[in-house]
């Protein structure tokens, strides 16, 4: 990191790296721990020297943009909403190593000096997700007419977020966002995950018809542990004092979403070669 620091010389660092997928940090929860938290060290320490070598006005104008998830906040009940204030309750490795790497970048602000933002985001999706993930795994799983694993009563909600509209987000939050703060990026698209899965089926069964509905392949598996009920993001602070707003809306999104799977079969092989076989994780 040193090196890299020092031949581009960056008048900023936007931190995206991370092992991302709750099932795995809970078969190997190693990982999440060395990337998410050590990661995030190693970076503040080369951007902190990096820092100190910059004169007054590069220093002023460099942006630490940590990206952090919802899941660092718990779970909700049936009402209200994760704000910016909203206290840090982790339920799964995975959130833990997030918690514990925007508290790092927190306290580099205060002690250091260093100019951080940190950003909270809902549930991604759009293309080249990895198909671990649940649209991309229902997608390629119904145009395969594979079963769909639902976890649960499939009653957990998450908020929606597509890609495009939170990268968005990120380059507002780069440019006027203000150091030490933090903001929420939500899609406001609250879904149970049985409605998005019902929803995937209705669109591949329309752009790629079948025998019958695809529905007809949602099957139930027991739940992950510890998985939490309900994510909701209050992105007020966001739209308010950067102007953010998404452009995408979910029925567009989606649909645009399943689509670029279907013309991407190539990719999804590719990714998944030698690695992944759309199987179970997260058995604990």
């Amino acid at each position: 990191m040193a090196r890299v620091f020092a031949q581009h010389r960056p008048t900023a660092v936007l931190n995206l790296a991370a092992e991302t997928h709750v099932d795995r940090s809970i078969d190997g929860p190693r990982p999440f721990i060395d990337t998410n938290i050590v990661g995030t060290f190693v970076l503040l320490e080369a951007a902190r020297s990096h820092v100190a070598s910059l004169d007054a006005a590069g220093r002023a104008a460099f942006r630490f943009l940590h990206v952090s998830t919802d899941e660092v906040y718990g779970t909700l009940g049936a009402d209200g909403f994760f704000s910016e204030e909203t206290p840090y309750a982790p339920n799964s490795p995975y959130a833990a190593s997030k918690a514990g790497a925007d508290h790092l970048v927190r306290a580099y602000y205060h002690t250091y000096g260093l100019p951080t933002i940190i950003t909270n985001c809902s549930n991604n999706y759009g293309p080249y997700q990895f198909p671990e993930k649940l649209m991309p795994l229902m997608i390629l799983n119904a145009i395969d007419e594979r079963p769909l694993p639902i976890y649960g009563d499939g009653g957990n909600v998450r908020d929606w977020l597509h890609v495009e509209d939170h990268c968005a987000g990120l380059l507002l939050a780069l440019a006027n966002g203000r150091a030490g703060e933090k903001y929420n990026i939500g899609g406001g698209n609250e879904r149970t995950n049985l409605e998005i899965v019902d929803r995937i089926c209705d669109v591949v069964d329309e752009l790629r018809p079948a025998a019958s509905s695809r529905r007809r392949l949602k099957t139930f598996v027991a739940d992950r542990p510890g998985h939490d009920r309900r994510y909701a993001i209050d992105a007020a602070k966001i739209r308010r004092e950067l102007g953010w707003a998404p452009r995408h809306t979910f029925d567009s999104g989606l649909r645009d979403t399943v689509r670029w799977y279907l013309d991407h079969r190539d990719w999804c092989a590719h990714v998944q070669a030698g690695r992944y076989d759309r199987q179970r994780l997260g058995l604990g």
